[in-house]
């Protein structure tokens, strides 16, 4: 039997935010616990979290990774923390390295890297640069609101468009009709493709569990709008959360196929670290009646643990449930001409940049 799990510090539950407190930073050796200092009222709100935006100057920009269950070897995040605040988010464990919580403070304090173009400039122009396609929101999303002011990643999809690079999308924002000038002309060569994410059609759900995301009927919107242009667009059904969102399988991927969608693809819910007790405790605020069947599933996906990270099995799980979560999504993608091959994305036209040199500056 799995121990019970720790006792979670005061909620401190805002509109528009998703995870119900901020766990302890894992490296610190302090603990720090609030107290009352007798100046607030007890009925008196705190009050909301601002989101703040830190320039990190990056050395680099392209990450590279090996793992076996992943189908891309690069990949460029233009922001680190994510405003979308989905509580499920696997990548919230990754703001300890800055000394802040995976929790409030990861969908809060967010971090820009407003010289990622010319740090991607830089790694294509190097002699050895082999090209294969680029992975953007491999991470957090490259479209989350503050896009909207920053315009990093569309200075990115520059750099790519320019130097004929391929690259894949994966957003939950309809923001990326916004590049469409670029990205359609890209697709048109075949060196770009979208995938719009899609956890709900469950509005109020969704309104909790991704507060600051595009609403599920937006994103279909997005994916009609991007087919319509001629660009390859699929969805990814992600996470699959069970007894809270599994029943919304074959209904999201028929309304995605209805708007144009051509692939799709999906993940089981991961539980990495701090993402654990995060979402427990949200299903103890928004979902308690289900808060214990969802978790005992997730423990039976993962041998009896919350999450096992092992390679090939931790984006799906194991066992009854998981194969019954693939059986259904072939089915569906079959029915629904999902299930397409699509042609891989052409690295034959790749033009490095031009690279700058004082010396031949004198010729």
């Amino acid at each position: 039997m799995p121990s019970d799990p720790p006792e979670l510090p005061t909620r401190r539950i805002e509109r528009g935010r998703g995870a119900t407190f901020d766990p302890a930073n894992r490296f610190r050796r302090d603990t720090r616990e609030a107290s009352d200092d007798g100046w607030t009222r007890d009925d008196e709100p705190a009050p909301p979290r601002a989101t703040t935006v830190t320039i990190q100057p990056a050395r680099t920009i392209v990450a590279r990774n090996d793992s076996p269950d992943i189908p891309f070897d690069r990949s460029i995040n233009p922001y680190q923390g994510c405003e979308h605040g989905c509580v499920y988010c696997y990548a919230r464990p990754s703001h300890a390295y800055l000394d802040l919580s995976p929790g409030l403070d990861f969908e809060t304090r967010l971090f820009a890297k407003p010289n990622a173009a010319a740090l991607l400039r830089e790694e294509l122009a190097r002699p050895g640069y082999a090209c294969a396609p680029m992975a953007l929101g491999t991470n957090t999303d490259p479209y989350q609101p503050i896009e909207r002011e920053w315009r990093i990643t569309r200075s990115v999809l520059e750099v790519l468009a320019e130097c004929e690079h391929p690259f894949t999308i994966v957003t939950k924002s309809a923001l990326v009709e916004r590049d469409l000038d670029i990205i359609a002309p890209m697709a048109a060569k075949g060196m770009a493709r979208v995938c719009l994410s899609v956890t709900t059609l469950d509005k109020s759900l969704a309104r909790t569990l991704e507060p600051r995301a595009a609403a599920p009927h937006r994103r279909l919107q997005a994916i009609a709008t991007l087919a319509a242009a001629g660009v390859p667009t699929g969805v990814m059904v992600a996470p699959v959360i069970p007894q809270l969102n599994d029943r919304d399988l074959e209904a999201i991927l028929e309304a995605a196929g209805q708007a144009g969608a051509r692939f799709a693809g999906w993940i089981m819910l991961r539980l990495p670290r701090e993402v654990a007790p995060l979402f427990r405790d949200w299903l103890e605020v928004h979902r308690p009646l289900r808060a214990a069947h969802v978790m005992s599933l997730m423990r039976q996906l993962h041998g009896g643990r919350d999450y096992d990270a092992t390679f090939g099995t931790r984006q799906r799980g194991r066992g009854a449930f998981a194969e019954l979560i693939a059986k259904r999504f072939d089915l569906a993608c079959r029915r629904l001409g999902l299930d397409e091959d699509l042609p891989a994305l052409d690295s034959s036209r790749f033009r490095p940049p031009h690279r700058t040199s004082a010396q031949l500056e004198l010729f």
